[in-house]
């Protein structure tokens, strides 16, 4: 009895503090810590998720690479990490990184953002796909294969957040279990059963080049796998409106993904490398997955390998569920301060499943246009995994930038949050901040040479037309209609 009422008080408080920002809350409060650590880890999935691009990094400077890179890419991780859940703390809003801009930013520079990714369907379709291949060697795995089995990743997920999003934190505490296990079984068996592991130069000095570029940009390019696989942590930071005592476990659950997502993914790579066989044969698997070849040199078995591979797929699927349940919030959030056209639509919320529909449906429409870029070139996966990094990594730089100049110019000295960073706040803001800035950059580079229309890298391409959409949308409707939360729009008038 006493705990129903510590949780009622608890859900008080955290609809009190939505309320200061402006919002009414209408969403219903299921995540508990351990739930949203379940949300958070299977959406940031990171040894899941560096095993499915593990073909830009066996291409672009190999194990020692992908190792080293990892190693200091979760480092530096952990500034951006700390410095989010601060902000989180001080301001639980399912708009996330667009409103924390809104609120931190001087009130003559407060504008929001919005960054969307579709990556996660082409993983579980590249896995798919390359299980039919080594079934049966004679298939040939086209582009339009590809895309859409991607769209029934996407149709799977709508499908799941619209009928059950009830069982979203029974189903995010089972995850962990088996995400974990998942990533136990498979690290066991190829370390087990494979009997010719490369040395250790070949894991962690000798550089593998597939690129025709120089070895120094080789290792800067390399950079987007790791980076890839340690994003997607800012997730309970759009579930927040769905959280119990969301100022103290939001925060918690961000950090804690990002520790847990480096150890499994460190131990993953190493493991992986080790059980590597001819780099040139993994490289050009006709499986178009890598690791699906590690799991075939290691067992030597089709069945072994498919069921190690199926294993992903189902962590893919639950991942898949996950980001569109944190997309349809963020574009829930950004519709709810008349951000988009149609606003009104987007922003409704059903009051029987308590969860915004046609944002949910929106979401889901974005993650199809994404994955229809691969129809038109070779290098499709690859840009598409560069626009979703690079979509994140400037999405999570916005607001440390906004931080320090809301510090710096007196707007805001202190969060308000519980979850404090005390005196180390605002330089790890600008650690955090440089390194996004610079890996952002990397990630508009071509990864191979000659360039030439069919592998060129179109992310910067793809970022100009998001952001002419964006300044039509700004002029057109956004500029009358959106201020941002409504915490900005009362301290601007007061």
């Amino acid at each position: 009895m006493a705990r129903e009422k510590d949780t009622l008080s608890c859900d008080i408080h955290e609809d009190v503090v939505l309320s200061k920002l402006g919002y009414q809350q209408e969403l219903k409060r299921s995540f508990g810590l351990l739930g949203m650590v379940g949300f958070s880890f299977s959406v940031v999935t990171s040894w899941t998720a560096l095993g499915s691009v593990l073909i830009i990094g066996v291409q672009s400077g190999g194990p020692p690479v992908m190792i080293w890179s990892w190693l200091g890419i979760c480092i530096v991780t952990l500034a951006v990490a700390y410095s989010m859940a601060e902000i989180c703390s001080a301001y639980p809003v399912a708009g996330g990184q667009y409103s924390w801009v809104a609120i931190l930013a001087p009130p003559q520079v407060a504008r929001g953002i919005l960054a969307m990714g579709a990556t996660n369907n082409f993983i579980g379709a590249n896995f798919i796909l390359g299980q039919a291949n080594l079934c049966f060697p004679t298939y040939t795995i086209e582009r339009w294969h590809t895309v859409l089995v991607a769209y029934c990743f996407a149709g799977c997920g709508t499908i799941a957040n619209i009928i059950g999003p009830h069982l979203l934190d029974r189903i995010s505490r089972a995850a962990v279990v088996c995400n974990l296990l998942t990533f136990l079984t498979i690290i066991i068996v190829i370390l087990a059963t494979n009997d010719h592991k490369q040395p250790a130069s070949f894991v962690f000095s000798d550089i593998q080049n597939f690129t025709g570029f120089g070895t120094a940009y080789v290792a800067v390019i390399g950079l987007l796998q790791s980076s890839f696989g340690m994003c997607c942590y800012d997730a309970p930071a759009h579930m927040t409106e769905e959280m119990k005592a969301a100022t103290r476990e939001a925060p918690k659950a961000i950090v804690m993904s990002v520790y847990i997502g480096a150890i499994t993914g460190f131990a993953f790579l190493v493991a992986a490398c080790f059980c590597i066989g001819d780099i040139t044969t993994t490289a050009e698997s006709t499986t178009g997955v890598p690791l699906i070849e590690i799991f075939y040199n290691s067992t030597g078995s089709i069945v072994g390998t498919c069921f190690l591979s199926s294993m992903i797929v189902v962590i893919i699927l639950i991942a898949s569920n996950f980001l569109l349940a944190a997309g349809s919030r963020s574009l829930f959030a950004f519709a709810r301060d008349a951000g988009l056209p149609f606003s009104q639509l987007f922003a409704k919320v059903d009051r029987k499943r308590q969860i915004p529909v046609y944002a949910v449906l929106l979401a889901c429409a974005v993650q199809i246009a994404m994955n229809s870029i691969y129809f038109g070139t070779i290098t499709g996966f690859y840009t598409v995994v560069s626009i979703a990094t690079e979509g994140f990594y400037l999405s999570y730089a916005m607001p440390l930038l906004s931080r320090l100049l809301a510090y710096f110019t007196n707007h805001v000295k202190v969060l308000p949050g519980p979850y404090t960073l005390g005196r180390y706040s605002i330089w790890l803001n600008m650690l955090g901040l440089l390194f996004l800035i610079f890996t952002s950059i990397t990630f508009n580079f071509p990864a191979l040479n000659p360039v030439d229309k069919e592998n060129m890298n179109y992310t910067s391409a793809a970022v100009g037309v998001i952001g002419l959409i964006s300044a039509v949308t700004w002029f057109t409707t956004g500029k009358k209609n959106f201020t941002g939360p409504r915490i900005v729009v009362e301290e601007q008038r007061s």
